[in-house]
């Protein structure tokens, strides 16, 4: 019986990858005339670099541009699958061409944040020397993931996420292009589509050409429409909508929950909300929230109304006890509620110059007359002599010194004039 082997089909985002730097888009910042690694490139001075963007940001199609432009050796190294073993290999056969040639070898390494210290700490020597130059991809922010030595070898560079815009350009590109496109299959594409296409890919344009290759595919093979007319119920049947962009362990967590807190602040309810939602949506651990608002509820909220902190706690305890997807009424009513609060940080404030003193000035004595005398030697010895007890006194006032006798003026909590205690 003879076997009938199929073509693979190379994925649409694959054929459409840039072949040259005029058909990148949305990077103009790094590569256009007169940029820092545009002019490396061109006078041959090219330098280590980390490109740090997110996914389909073009950091793959740039490392192997460079690589095409200065026809240097270009090796390219997952540090998905390989390790410190599979590196001395590559420097070996770096080493070999160098004598032959002269030149260094591009060292590509994607998603180079997987690595860990000591394997970043391999890379050094062999930059140093000049053996290799790298060109490390990250979608991580390079502060949290890679090793200062190496950061200190290499420049950082920032892609920006690319447009809505920028995406309809490249779909539209895709669509037009006979040789690598769709140009010969004579697909064509509503408004609609195209908007919906563009605004679900978040910036991603390989999940953008991923997705208009499977809406094309479901016109002519599942609807049978052999002019591959793409309108808007063909995409959302031929595709699953991407879940929202969000890593738990990553910078986006940071940024999400940073937003958050600034907009309660800001005393922004819509804001609030909003990133209430994207956090929920993405599959923040919702108590994980709930303490953030805790804490804000004594942080910025503080005096100026202290039922804030009872509404916090409850919305934590609501979710403790009820859970999704009712209880997410319950954070959101929290989070209206402490960006409508007013706002005092005195207790903040007075927080942070207590841990300062006592770092500065250390274990201070308790003064005798504020100190436990449980027995006899300790009264005569002068324990808790001359204290006042303040229900003695009209309204359990008396003026006497508490604090350590060398800081007894210093003023911890200042209030403002929102504080409702204010004294």
């Amino acid at each position: 019986m003879k076997t009938v082997r199929k073509k693979i089909q190379i994925p649409l985002s694959e054929r459409m990858r840039p072949r040259k730097f005029e058909d990148m888009v949305g990077q103009d910042h790094i590569i256009g005339p007169g940029c820092l690694l545009s002019n490396a490139i061109r006078t041959g001075h090219l330098f280590s670099v980390i490109l740090w963007g997110p996914p389909g940001s073009g950091k793959t199609t740039l490392a192997r541009l460079i690589g095409e432009y200065t026809r240097l050796p270009f090796t390219v190294f997952s540090a998905v699958n390989s390790g410190v073993k599979d590196l001395k290999g590559v420097i070996k056969e770096a080493r070999t061409i160098r004598d032959l040639s002269g030149e260094p070898t591009i060292l590509f390494v994607d998603e180079i944040h997987r690595f860990n210290k000591a394997q970043q700490d391999a890379f050094l020597p062999y930059i140093e020397s000049g053996l290799i130059i790298l060109i490390g991809a990250t979608t991580q922010n390079p502060s949290f993931e890679i090793i200062s030595p190496l950061l200190s070898r290499a420049r950082v560079m920032l892609l920006n996420p690319l447009s809505q815009d920028n995406i309809k350009t490249i779909i539209l590109r895709a669509i037009r292009d006979v040789n690598n496109g769709l140009g010969s299959m004579g697909v064509e594409i509503t408004p609609e589509a195209l908007e919906y296409l563009a605004s679900i890919s978040q910036g991603d344009a390989r999940t953008a050409l991923n997705n208009l290759e499977a809406s094309a595919y479901y016109a002519r093979h599942v609807r049978s429409d052999r002019s591959g007319h793409i309108d808007l119920v063909t995409v959302k049947r031929a595709i699953n909508r991407k879940a929202l962009t969000y890593d738990k362990d990553g910078e986006e967590h940071y940024n999400l929950i940073s937003a958050f807190h600034k907009s309660l602040r800001g005393s922004d309810t819509q804001a609030s909300v909003y990133w209430l939602y994207r956090m929920l949506m993405a599959g923040e651990d919702p108590l994980f929230v709930a303490r953030r608002m805790i804490r804000f509820a004594s942080e910025d909220v503080g005096m100026a109304d202290p039922n804030a902190l009872t509404v916090a706690l409850s919305a934590f305890e609501a979710w403790q006890k009820v859970g999704p997807p009712e209880a997410e009424i319950a954070l959101a009513q929290a989070a209206v509620y402490l960006s409508s609060a007013p706002k005092s940080n005195a207790l903040y404030m007075a927080e942070k110059a207590v841990k300062k003193e006592i770092k500065q000035s250390g274990a201070l004595p308790v003064p005798l007359h504020l100190r436990n005398a449980p027995t006899r030697l300790m009264k005569e010895t002068g324990y808790g002599k001359g204290y006042l007890y303040p229900h003695n006194y009209p309204g359990a006032k008396v003026k006497q010194t508490y604090l350590p006798d060398t800081i007894k003026d210093r003023v911890f909590y200042v209030p403002t004039d929102r504080d409702k205690i204010n004294r």
